[in-house]
């Protein structure tokens, strides 16, 4: 029993999500009935498919955090994601883009969920603008990396790393979105232009200001090594895993009003997804699986980079959400596969 509340062992990192789950499922099916526990369970498994790289990415920046700042986005972090991002978020959307009041939209979201739906839909073009542009720089950022050691797909990664300055990434994001910005069917290219570099601004900002209290801290450490992460550099990363984890749920957000108009039987579907992401991204942490799978990190990247333009895609087009899903589990799913060959052989 000792080994089991062990703060590494799978069963204490999951405890407290397996207990919020079961209990609240319980409910969804004693109030809504069992129709209602189907579609929380849907909820549930889309949320995580869709999130399941956004927890790799969150498990590489955790595991350079101090313990203090690992248990705030545990507990804290958990609390934003599941009632802010979820929840509250679309509200603020919808009132933004409607030009709404607070009460009028939570009428709206409680009463007439049918026009809520549409009115969240309806702010698309700079939700898929902003979480579009944030993560193709997060993903350009990775493979324009000149100091990356390992490859995966190297007739891809090798060009694109020799090309790899501190720039380089931003001006890409910059030059395709003026691109998608001002295509001729592009009915609302200020709109797309404006949201893409709010996202791009906001990585800059935010990741710039977490490598640089980093490599401050770094070297009041006295360190040529850069030290686990505590302080302002801590509180910049965290920041920088709220924003990555609202880039990865706006668009996960608008599906599900494709499998229910239940706004309360959304947010606890998706919030309890959410809690899953959590601890699956501890869970990873603490068994140090990105050390054990090298191309598991990569996976996750294309993967963000297929979410990317889908999103961008999804200015011009209806794209359904379940193919992006698919399609990063097939590349997860990928570099988890080659990862396992490579051990082998480097074993043998």
């Amino acid at each position: 029993m000792k080994q089991l509340l062990h703060s590494n062992h799978p069963f204490r990192i999951f405890l407290i999500t397996g207990t919020i789950t079961i209990f609240s499922l319980i409910a969804v099916g004693y109030f809504k009935g069992p129709s209602a526990l189907f579609l929380a369970l849907v909820l549930v498994l889309v949320e995580v498919t869709f999130s399941f790289d956004n927890a790799i990415i969150n498990a590489k920046v955790l595991a350079t955090m101090s313990k203090f700042w690992q248990t705030l986005f545990m507990t804290v972090g958990i609390f934003i994601a599941v009632f802010g991002m979820r929840l509250v978020f679309p509200i603020l959307i919808v009132m933004i883009t409607a030009g709404l009041s607070a009460g009028d939209v939570i009428n709206l979201a409680l009463n007439d969920s049918d026009t809520y739906s549409q009115k969240l839909n309806d702010s698309h073009v700079s939700i898929s603008g902003f979480g579009g542009m944030f993560l193709l720089m997060l993903c350009l950022h990775f493979f324009f990396d000149p100091s990356r050691k390992v490859h995966w797909i190297s007739v891809i990664e090798k060009p694109l790393q020799r090309l790899g300055a501190w720039w380089t990434y931003a001006l890409v994001s910059l030059v395709i979105l003026t691109a998608i910005s001002f295509l001729p069917f592009n009915a609302h290219p200020q709109e797309t232009f404006t949201a893409g570099i709010l996202g791009i601004v906001t990585y800059l900002i935010v990741h710039g200001l977490a490598d640089l209290f980093t490599k401050r801290q770094g070297l009041e450490e006295g360190s040529g090594k850069i030290v686990v992460k505590t302080g302002m550099a801590g509180f910049m990363s965290f920041v920088y895993l709220e924003i990555l984890d609202a880039s990865f749920s706006f668009d996960g957000v608008i599906g599900a009003f494709a499998i229910t108009q239940d706004v309360v039987l959304i947010a606890i579907g998706l919030g309890i997804g959410a809690l899953w992401v959590r601890s699956l991204t501890l869970f990873m942490v603490r068994k140090q699986v990105l050390d054990a799978y090298r191309y598991l990190e990569h996976g996750a990247h294309y993967t963000i980079g297929i979410l990317a333009a889908f999103l961008l895609s999804g200015l011009f087009i209806h794209i359904p959400e379940v193919v992006a899903g698919v399609s990063g589990l097939v590349v997860v799913g990928a570099s988890i596969i080659s990862s396992v060959l490579a051990s082998k052989k480097r074993e043998a």
